[in-house]
């Protein structure tokens, strides 16, 4: 599918599902703003407790990402040549918590469990749920994920559409890989660009598995923070802060070809002689500059880790192949404490 093709279905799908409210109810809501109303947050290990000034009700968001799922069958055998390294890079973990040996299949079972018995409203899978795109993972992914019964939405990662060493630009593989076996996930949502509203806060998704934004993703970022809701961006690359490694790639002021050090190993195209678009440069900046944001979840790094960058956020989650989550209650702010503190 082209370019343009694919950009014109998902983008009806996208205003469709993420518009469901109209001007006027907009209008008569407060918006939120975190510099004049700071939230207050408070970190115990794998759990993010938020308390939030003016919002209406509870909201609890189990995060998952990196469960690098590697199951495949007959159906894949065609594809070993480009599956073999990432095949055998999880088939045996230790849990985040425990030590313990554990897989990512147990693992990740193990966490639609938690978010079951701890009664989540919504899961959010920011990607390399999967090694690389085969349909028996996928197949079980999916069959899980709708038995917990509980909303979750996906993004996709930089190995979930990736067959190493299959010839083309990553655009065009993530395109026909997404097109081929991850549609499903998004049960009708635009893969690169969507939202969705739990109880009150924007849950917005951005795919940047291949550590950059493209024009369209920066508009639909601007035109979402302006209903001026609390909202949360999921992204797989997480974005740069200082002292950060190139991991953190998603406006990383280093990220150019030079320094691309695992392409041959990923055997994938490498990355730009000349470093980011401007684009991707100014959705750095406007991410950091967004008054309602309470924060950013990514993966990518495989370890947990916060950064703060102009009062925002970001929260990088353990990998979900060795049992990692992030369980994050975002809570109405008790108006006795907010007076104490603002």
């Amino acid at each position: 599918m082209k370019r343009r093709h694919f950009f014109q279905n998902a983008g009806a799908l996208s205003a469709g599902l993420a518009l469901g409210v109209s001007d006027g109810l907009l209008a008569a809501q407060p918006k939120a703003d975190y510099n004049k109303n700071p939230f207050i947050i408070g970190v115990n290990g794998h759990k993010i407790t938020y308390n939030i000034p003016d919002l209406s009700q509870k909201v609890k968001i189990m995060h998952v990402t990196d469960t690098h799922l590697w199951k495949d069958d007959e159906r894949g055998v065609k594809y070993k040549e480009y599956s073999g390294r990432m095949a055998k890079a999880y088939n045996e973990t230790k849990h985040f918590l425990t030590g313990n040996p554990t897989h990512p299949e147990e693992a990740f079972e193990a966490t639609l469990e938690i978010a079951k018995q701890e009664k989540a409203d919504a899961i959010t899978l920011t990607g390399d749920l999967f090694s690389f795109p085969s349909e028996a993972a996928i197949e079980w992914a999916l069959d899980r994920l709708e038995k917990i019964g509980i909303p979750y939405f996906y993004s996709s990662g930089n190995h979930d559409w990736h067959y190493e060493g299959m010839k083309g630009s990553l655009h065009e593989l993530r395109e026909t890989w997404i097109n081929k076996r991850l549609l499903p996930l998004y049960k009708g949502r635009n893969p690169l660009m969507y939202s969705v509203e739990v109880k009150g806060v924007n849950l917005v998704n951005i795919d940047n598995s291949y550590y950059e934004i493209l024009p369209e993703q920066l508009e639909f970022y601007k035109a979402e923070v302006k209903k001026g809701k609390p909202t949360l961006l999921m992204m797989h690359i997480p974005l740069y802060a200082p002292g950060r490694s190139l991991g953190y790639g998603c406006g990383h002021p280093d990220y150019n070809a030079k320094n691309d050090r695992n392409f041959e190993i990923e055997r994938r195209q490498r990355w730009p002689e000349n470093g980011h678009s401007k684009t991707t440069m100014e959705f750095h900046r406007e991410v950091f500059n967004t008054k309602n944001l309470l924060g950013v979840l990514a993966g990518h790094i495989h370890k947990q880790t916060i950064d703060w960058a102009n009062g925002i956020p970001q929260f990088l989650t353990s990998p979900n192949a060795s049992g990692g989550y992030l369980e994050i209650d975002l809570l109405p702010m008790d108006k006795s404490v907010q007076s104490k503190f603002i």
